[in-house]
Parts: C-alpha cells; sequence; structure tokens
C-alpha cells in the first residue's frame, strides 16, 4: 500500500515550458524563416490550414508513420501529447486523450474514431479497441483533434477525435514492401493506382502475421482500401472501401505484483483459450459540387458492416461474446460565403444502424459457491437494437485583420429501439432463480429510449506575426449512453436510467510554424458531468463528475542541418469531483486511476545525408494509481528505442529498429482489481525489425 500523493497541478511546468518556448524562439528568430502549411481535414472537416484553426489538431505524417513501421497503432500514438495508448494483447489496447486510460462497458464513448472523416462505429456501439479496424499501418497520415469535436462530429467526440487518413491511391503510382521483426513477425505491403486523367482506380493493403513472444499468443490480420476517383468540371466523386479482418489468440493479464519483472512470468499466459475474431466493411462515396455561385456542397453516403466475437476470459465462466451492426448514413455539407472573409458552412448528419448482442456460456461456472450458483451457463445476453441519429449543424468562420474566429453549434438527437431477445429479469436462460440472492445477469423488459443534446463551440486566434499566433476556444463535448450501458445490467438494476455525459472546455495556446522551430503549446480545463461508472451495488449511474487540467508541448527543432530535436510532452491531472464510497474510501478529489502526471515522447533525430535519418527516441511514463481509492500504484516506465533509414536508391529503402533497446522490464498495462489484485499487461522485451519498400512513380 502506498501513501496518497497530494501534489497539486503542476503550473510550474507551464512556467518552465514558456521560457524553454520563449529562448529557442528568440534564437529562431534570427534566422529567416519560412511558413510550413499543414492541411488538416479533421478540424474543419473540409481541407483547411491547421496553423490558423484555433483548436490544437497534432498529425503524424507519412514518412513518420513509415519510419515507425509499428506493428501496434500505440507506436504512432507516442508522437501526440496529450494521447497514450495502453496496449493490451495483439491488437487490443485501451485508450486516452486529455484524460486517463477509458476502461469498463461504453468508456469508449469518450473519444470519436474514425477513417476518411467516417465514424468506425456507430454512436452507441463502440468499441474499446475500434482502431483496429482502421488501416492506421499504411495510412496517409494520422490527425488527432484534442478536445470536445461535438460540434462537427456528434456524440463520443468528448475528449478529441481521431481521424486515420488512407491515400488517394488513384493518382498513379505505387509501392511494394515488407517488414519482418522479433518473435515471427511479418508484413507485406502493396499500394498501387491507375491514373487516366479525370478518372483513377487503386489499391493499398497490407496482411500481417505475428507469433508474439508470450505463450499461446499470435494474431493474423488483413487490410485493404479500395479508390475510384472522378473529376468533372464542377463535380467530383470519390469512393473508398475498407476492408479489414483480424483472427487472434490472445493473452490476458498476468497477475502478482510486480510479476512483469520476471521474465517466465511475463512470457507466460494465464488465459491460453482465449481468442478474438472481428470483421469490418466500410464503403462510403464522396460526392462534390461547386455551383456557379461559388457554393460548395458535399454529401458523403456510408455504409457500415461488423461483426465479432470473442472470449471474454477476464470473466468468471469465461463467456463468449458475439456481436454485430450493419448501417448506413449520410453527411452533408454546404459552404457559402457571406461576405468577404467571412463563411458560413452548415449541414445534417444522419445515420441508422441495427446492431444485436449475444453473451453466452457453453460450461458451469468454476470457482465459489456464489460464483456457481449465480453466474449459470446458457445465454445470459440476446439483444438487438435499432439506433437513429438525426444531427443539424452549422458554423461561421471568418477573418479581421490578424483575427480569426469560429463559431459552430450542433443539435443531435439519439434514438435507441431495444429488442430483448429472450425472457427478461435476474434469472437463468429457463425462466428459474439463482439461489445465493439471484442472477448476476439482469435483461431489462424491450423498450425505447431517446437522447438529445445541443453542442456549441468559440474559438478564436490572433496572428502576432506570419509565423507565432495565439488562440483560444471554449466547446462542449456530449454522448449519448451506449447500448451496452443501457441494456447489459447486472444485479437488481432492471432499468438503468441515464444521462447524456457533457463536458465544458476551456484552451488557450501557442503557435509557431517557422522553418527553424515549430510548436503548439496549449493549456486547457474541462469538467466532465454525468459521466457513467457502476457503483458498488454493480448499477450503472450517470452521477459521475471529473475534471481534466493539462499542459502540452508539441515541438520539432531544427538544432542545424543534421539534428533536430522533436518533443510530445504533457503534464496534466485527472481527479474526481463526486463524492462515491470505493473501499470505504471517498474517493472524491482523488487522482483517476490509471492517469500518469507525466507522459513524453523526446526524439532526437540525425540526419548525416538526405537519404539516411537516425532516431534515438526515449518514451517516458510516470508513476499512476491503479485504482480509485489511490491505494495501489504503477512506478511508471521510461523506454528507448532506436531506428534508421536508408534510401538506397530514389525507388528503394531500406531500415531498420531495435525497440526497447536497453530491454527494460516493464508494463504495457497495470490494474489492480479487489478479487484478482494487482495484474499488468507486460510490454515486449528488446526487440528487431528490418523493411524494405520499393516504389514507382
Amino acid at each position: 500500500m502506498t501513501a496518497k500523493r497530494h501534489t497539486s497541478f503542476p503550473l510550474s511546468s507551464l512556467y518552465c515550458a514558456l521560457l524553454t518556448i520563449g529562448a529557442v524562439s528568440s534564437a529562431a528568430a534570427q534566422t529567416e524563416s519560412e511558413s510550413i502549411e499543414h492541411i488538416t481535414t479533421t478540424a474543419s472537416r473540409t481541407g483547411t490550414d491547421s496553423f490558423t484553426q484555433p483548436v490544437t489538431v497534432s498529425s503524424v505524417e507519412e514518412d513518420d508513420i513509415a519510419l515507425l513501421s509499428a506493428t501496434h497503432i500505440e507506436e504512432v500514438f507516442d508522437n501526440i501529447a496529450g494521447a497514450q495508448l495502453q496496449r493490451g494483447n495483439g491488437q487490443e489496447y485501451l485508450p486516452a486523450l486529455r484524460s486517463p486510460v477509458f476502461s469498463g462497458p461504453g468508456a469508449c464513448g469518450g473519444l470519436l474514431t474514425a477513417e476518411d472523416g467516417i465514424p468506425l462505429r456507430a454512436a452507441g456501439f463502440c468499441n474499446i479497441n475500434e482502431l483496429f479496424e482502421a488501416h492506421s499501418e499504411m495510412a496517409q497520415r494520422i490527425e488527432v483533434l484534442k478536445g470536445p469535436g461535438s460540434a462537427l462530429y456528434g456524440s463520443n467526440a468528448i475528449h478529441g477525435v481521431v481521424n486515420v487518413i488512407t491515400p488517394d491511391t488513384t493518382q498513379g503510382g505505387g509501392m511494394t514492401g515488407f517488414d519482418y521483426g522479433s518473435y515471427g513477425y511479418t508484413r507485406y505491403k502493396l499500394r498501387s493506382g491507375y491514373d487516366a486523367g479525370n478518372t483513377g482506380v487503386g489499391i493499398n493493403a497490407s496482411v500481417t502475421s505475428d507469433n508474439g513472444y508470450r505463450v499461446d499468443e499470435g494474431l493474423d490480420q488483413e487490410k485493404v482500401n479500395l479508390r475510384h476517383r472522378y473529376e468533372g468540371n464542377q463535380f467530383s466523386v470519390n469512393t473508398g472501401l475498407t476492408y479489414t479482418n483480424l483472427e487472434q489468440d490472445t493473452a490476458g493479464y498476468i497477475s502478482g505484483t510486480d510479476s512483469y519483472k520476471d521474465k517466465a512470468l511475463a512470457q507466460g499466459n494465464e488465459n491460453p483459450e482465449a481468442y478474438r475474431n472481428a470483421r469490418s466493411l466500410r464503403l462510403w462515396s464522396k460526392v462534390a459540387m461547386t455551383l456557379d455561385n461559388g457554393d460548395e456542397i458535399i454529401v458523403t453516403p456510408y455504409l457500415r458492416d461488423q461483426d465479432m466475437d470473442f472470449l471474454m476470459h477476464f470473466l468468471p465462466g469465461q463467456p463468449i461474446e458475439k456481436n454485430s451492426q450493419r448501417g448506413a448514413g449520410i453527411q452533408t455539407l454546404w459552404s457559402h460565403e457571406l461576405a468577404d472573409n467571412m463563411t458560413l458552412q452548415a449541414g445534417v448528419d444522419g445515420e441508422y444502424t441495427s446492431g444485436d448482442l449475444l453473451q453466452y456460456q457453453d460450461s458451469p461456472t468454476v470457482g465459489s459457491a456464489f460464483l456457481v450458483e449465480t453466474i449459470p451457463s446458457g445465454r445470459h445476453y440476446d439483444y438487438s437494437v435499432d439506433a437513429t441519429v438525426l444531427a443539424p449543424f452549422a458554423e461561421l468562420s471568418g477573418d479581421i485583420d490578424n483575427w480569426h474566429w469560429s463559431a459552430g453549434v450542433r443539435y443531435e438527437h439519439t434514438k435507441y429501439d431495444y429488442t430483448n431477445n429472450m425472457n427478461a429479469g435476474r434469472v437463468r436462460e429457463d425462466g428459474t432463480t439463482c439461489g445465493m440472492g439471484g442472477c448476476r445477469y439482469t435483461r431489462p423488459e424491450s423498450r425505447d429510449d431517446s437522447f438529445s443534446n445541443f453542442s456549441p463551440k468559440l474559438g478564436a486566434s490572433y496572428s502576432l506575426s506570419d509565423d507565432l499566433l495565439v488562440y483560444g476556444n471554449l466547446s462542449r463535448g456530449y454522448r449519448a449512453p451506449q447500448a451496452t450501458e443501457l441494456y447489459r445490467l447486472q444485479r437488481a438494476q432492471s432499468v438503468a436510467d441515464l444521462e447524456p455525459v457533457v463536458a465544458d472546455n476551456i484552451e488557450i495556446g501557442l503557435k509557431s510554424k517557422g522553418d527553424v522551430l515549430r510548436y503548439n503549446l496549449s493549456v486547457y480545463q474541462m469538467d466532465k458531468d454525468h459521466f457513467i461508472y457502476r457503483d458498488s451495488d454493480y448499477f450503472y449511474v450517470a452521477n459521475g463528475k471529473s475534471r481534466h487540467q493539462g499542459v502540452e508541448l508539441e515541438m520539432e527543432w531544427q538544432m542545424n542541418e543534421q539534428f533536430a530535436l522533436i518533443v510530445a510532452a504533457t503534464a496534466a491531472k485527472h481527479t474526481y469531483r463526486h463524492s462515491q464510497l470505493s473501499g470505504e474510501i471517498d474517493i472524491n478529489g482523488n487522482d483517476m486511476d490509471t492517469a500518469p502526471r507525466h507522459v513524453a515522447n523526446t526524439r532526437l533525430r540525425y540526419t548525416p545525408a538526405e537519404n539516411i535519418i537516425a532516431e534515438l527516441a526515449w518514451n517516458h511514463v510516470s508513476s499512476y494509481y491503479t485504482d480509485p481509492e489511490n491505494q495501489h500504484e504503477y512506478d511508471g516506465h521510461d523506454i528507448v528505442d532506436l531506428r534508421t533509414s536508408w534510401d538506397i536508391t530514389p525507388q528503394m529503402t531500406v531500415s531498420g529498429r531495435i525497440n526497447n533497446l536497453f530491454d527494460e522490464a516493464y508494463a504495457e498495462r497495470a490494474d489492480y482489481t479487489s478479487f484478482s489484485g494487482d495484474r499488468y499487461f507486460p510490454g515486449r522485451p528488446r526487440n528487431y525489425m528490418v523493411s524494405l519498400v520499393y516504389r514507382w512513380e
């Protein structure tokens, strides 16, 4: 047991960051700079210069994605301040963005994930691991909008938006290559396109196999993007299709305090029977029209078809879950210039989704008499939900002298039509009652639920010079309760009377885009109300409150022709603001669990020649509590990676990586529960990868 810390929010970190930035800015100002424009589609749903936007949008570009050749998207997120993915096993993970790590049913609703602007999942049917359904390994770039994005994207965009942008392969050219790594890791890559002027087609594909370093783990995964393009004088159609397939043998937690430090335990697998299979298909078509008066209209219909089944090895009885969702939606956007330097954008988004979930257990529960009696074999849940979302929105933006401003609002209405496909109540599948107080799993009667919310935002930026601006914004995030929070109940709860989660955010920042020095320094505070959690009676309730404060710095300093320093760092504090007894301790004011105060990724890049790059990366994660009572703690870790790339010819590149260079014993994720104690997903020991890529025009 550790003593509770009483550390205040580290405003000194902001002061030091400002001094550092100021000193480096002064030095950089003596060198003539060229502004570099970075286009983002995530900040406004159209291509705009991210520098002028009064929000924080981080972007990992194609060159960095290729240099990493990440075996897991967690490695990409290390380059984004304020973001953290705690890797589970295989392609699984738990995300964090200006937040503690999201965990538990429905927690995935705190972050919206998308590919090419289309949400990966419907608003009420998110999955905590859903980013493995995006083709991040072969992305053109990955954009992260930090802070509430609900005014543009609706429900789930509370803490931000992750948007994986796939390459436009219809412009011709292509590449092929492979990655070979430790523990039987292989990935084969292909990108090819055909350009016929105003039309084109293309493919972007990868096939991955990983045996894993732990016993009885491994995965096979296939991903493909298909593209078609047509361009007329005032009319264009871009169509994309993404298909992914994952077959994974999963290794679960290892148990015991500091067990990740024991190599034999870290390599073991307490759940060799665990698995996850997932398939996803998305089809979209973006139709853009320019009218005679200069107005632009964009209409994007899309289809989604997904299913997944996995063994819930982390629950008593180890039930199997099968879930699926099929639906169609449409995004619309109208852009009109009201006056010089003033633009109105408006539209309506809508979608319909039919989802279903089945949880069943083949064998009797093994364990205590209480578990055996209260968790019977057979079906636990079997329900379907038809969900409808309708959301009009509008945004007004403009420029006045050195000012850029924007104001927007979105109204969103969500309706769930829930159907219970088996007997209702806290009983077995055959209708008999369980002893010892009743069965664990409760099935509500069929019913309808509706939720509505306004999500406003207001932001402004002021240009201090061509390469330096200050900005600020106010925004509200929102999410409707997830279907699993409403209809997957336990114990004596027969109805979950939940409210939408709402978060109010304020942010100020400073941006520079010089040729020598580029940075974004931001400070934010977000208060979240009605966040949903399970109380001590195992009831879903929506009376949670939390506060999220942080300072973030993303910086690239070209120190000279050969050396560059690249930093993505955050100092943050995430605390509970509501009273709740947990283990006889009131958690009000406590640090939220799995919320490290400091996370930083520092890269020293060396470019001895135009065709050679070497990079030494240091990833730091500070200690954090693993329980809401702040009684158990993970010590944190420091990991160093080394990677290099050599363009042998303009067409051929060979690269290599040593991950965890000093063979540090660490945990990707640390957790504590009252029934299992300390448990971990161990990090991989030192491992290697080599890659070869060949490109053609």
